[in-house]
């Protein structure tokens, strides 16, 4: 689709990389809260026989996700099949077959970063919520870390150590972080 989106000024700011790190810390965020939920016991009686299975299961799925994310993340900022297989200690080969869905995904999301739905007059976003709005995604990421203590009293430890794009570097993290204390 050739016309623009309400969101690409916005995420035109951000290099492919940012991006793709904004999504990794937006999937990461889920996973923390999801394992959180699995913490306290006071509620143990009201889940039924099984309950708590079904929320590791649905970590399980999370932190898949944020590993999908995570390799993403990597081909972006330039590490090899090689070096991400190193870690998942599976061979180059394996591992590149088993995220190159994932990548050409999120490469294909960029030529059509939305498409419309079966009416004609929505836009479905293609890109994840992080990378199609990421001034968005960076207020709620500060503000979940801030809140946390992720970075003792700083207000931007997610949005202050992304990659921008080169031409708007100087630009965006003055409008993008207006206000971010404001929890």
């Amino acid at each position: 689709m050739s016309e623009p989106t309400p969101y690409d000024h916005d995420r035109a700011a951000y290099s492919r990389e940012g991006l793709a790190r904004l999504v990794l810390a937006d999937n990461a965020t889920e996973v923390a809260d999801g394992a959180s939920g699995l913490v306290g016991t006071r509620n143990d009686a009201d889940t039924g026989f099984g309950g708590r299975v079904s929320q590791a299961r649905q970590l399980v799925d999370l932190a898949e996700r944020t590993l999908e994310s995570a390799v993403i993340y990597e081909v972006e900022r330039g590490s090899s099949w090689a070096q991400i297989a190193a870690y998942l200690e599976i061979s180059a080969e394996e591992a590149e077959q088993r995220y190159t869905p994932a990548v050409q995904a999120w490469n294909k999301a960029f030529e059509e970063p939305y498409r419309l739905d079966g009416t004609g007059r929505k836009r479905i976003p293609q890109l994840p919520t992080a990378a199609y709005d990421p001034n968005w995604a960076c207020t709620q990421l500060d503000r979940w870390a801030y809140l946390r203590h992720v970075g003792i009293d700083d207000g931007q430890a997610v949005s202050a150590g992304l990659v921008m794009a080169e031409a708007v570097d100087e630009q965006v993290p003055s409008t993008r972080t207006q206000g971010v204390r404001s929890y």
